[in-house]
């Protein structure tokens, strides 16, 4: 699974928006999404990817929530 196709799931899986904190530990709980490097994904990686797709999400009130 991508990350962005996690942070999707994640977000439906809540029915609502959500920190970019509470994703990345949404993820690593669930173990959606593993890093190349083994490392658990952070907030800021869930914030650059938030970013690269606009078309998918969007930021209102500190929380992250879909487009779609």
């Amino acid at each position: 699974m991508k990350i962005e196709e996690a942070i999707v799931y994640v977000i439906m899986e809540r029915n609502g928006g959500m920190t970019t904190n509470q994703i990345a530990e949404a993820i690593n709980h669930q173990g959606l999404y593993q890093r190349k490097d083994g490392q658990l994904v952070t907030s800021k990686q869930v914030y650059a990817t938030i970013c690269r797709f606009p078309e998918m999400f969007t930021k209102e009130a500190g929380r992250i929530m879909l487009m779609i």
